[in-house]
């Protein structure tokens, strides 16, 4: 269990050393190509060492590997600012966000999906700007305006995954807890079970509810994400969040565990047409 920046570092090297391996090379052969002492190799694929995003170029080169997706997700787990000539819109909110925020968004901007149980408040990127606002201003005690102005843009802009060419695919199972909280007061609550209602319709969007009715089940120990990469399963991420930080679980092992866990979550919600239809009874009777 690690905080995101040394799970990258470690996801990184890993893939790395499995990329040198497929391309017939020695750690010391590679650092012959690039110039380096065999030292430097090894420590970037043991995660060790940070790596700099122009020294993954120069690997990526001189392991002959041309798949643009690929090398624009290993550029980002090395902090490239640059992603296949788009500015990471985040840094302009570095002196406003956590490291641990930023490395949440990162991985999101360039995840193929995310699974996600939510026990408490609807996810990130189905909010409204005003179940946004208010969740926002509860979690956090004593906000200054403007400062909850910008988490509350930072959180809708976030949401443009769902709209990218391709877009995010999300699945999230809610516990009926989330529809049952009013945040915000009745009106808030209403327009965002209709925009709950709206994000189910979505073809990249898959919602289910798990309603009281199920009784106790597995998410009872808490909320979790798990990010999925269409070009290697090797860098899926288990996120856990808590109150100051976020935790990274990366191991085979934990990525097993959870995949069955969210797996044996939609066996025991909804189906997303009786979930679309839950909450479109929940928002009627709001």
């Amino acid at each position: 269990m690690q905080h995101g920046p040394a799970v990258r570092r470690r996801k990184l090297g890993a893939e790395l050393r499995a990329l040198r391996t497929s391309a017939g090379l020695t750690s010391g052969e590679a650092a012959r190509l690039v110039g380096w002492h065999q030292s430097k190799v090894s420590r970037i694929e043991t995660g060790t060492s940070g790596v700099k995003p122009a020294d993954v170029r120069l690997l990526l080169d001189a392991y002959g590997v041309a798949d643009s997706q690929l090398r624009e997700l290993l550029m980002m787990l090395a902090g490239s600012d640059e992603s296949g000539g788009r500015h990471h819109w985040w840094h302009a909110y570095r002196g406003v966000l956590p490291p641990t925020y930023r490395d949440f968004i990162s991985l999101e901007s360039q995840a193929g999906a995310m699974r996600t149980l939510e026990t408490s408040v609807v996810p990130g990127l189905l909010q409204t700007p005003e179940y946004a606002r208010a969740v926002t201003r509860a979690a956090v005690e004593g906000l200054p305006e403007d400062r909850l102005d910008t988490l509350v843009e930072v959180r809708l802009a976030r949401q443009d995954v769902l709209r990218a060419d391709p877009p995010l695919k999300l699945s999230a199972v809610l516990d009926e807890a989330v529809l049952r909280r009013e945040v915000g007061g009745p009106g808030v609550m209403a327009r965002q079970l209709e925009r709950l209602v709206e994000a189910a319709r979505l073809p990249q969007v898959r919602l289910q509810v798990l309603p009281f009715n199920a009784g106790a089940h597995i998410g009872v120990t808490g909320p979790f994400v798990i990010f999925s990469f269409s070009s290697t399963s090797d860098l899926d991420v288990v996120v856990l969040d808590h109150l100051t930080s976020s935790l990274y679980l990366e191991r085979k092992e934990d990525l097993q565990a959870y995949t069955e866990a969210f797996n044996a979550l939609q066996i025991h919600a909804l189906s997303p047409e009786d979930s679309l239809d839950f909450i479109a009874g929940t928002a009627a009777g709001a």
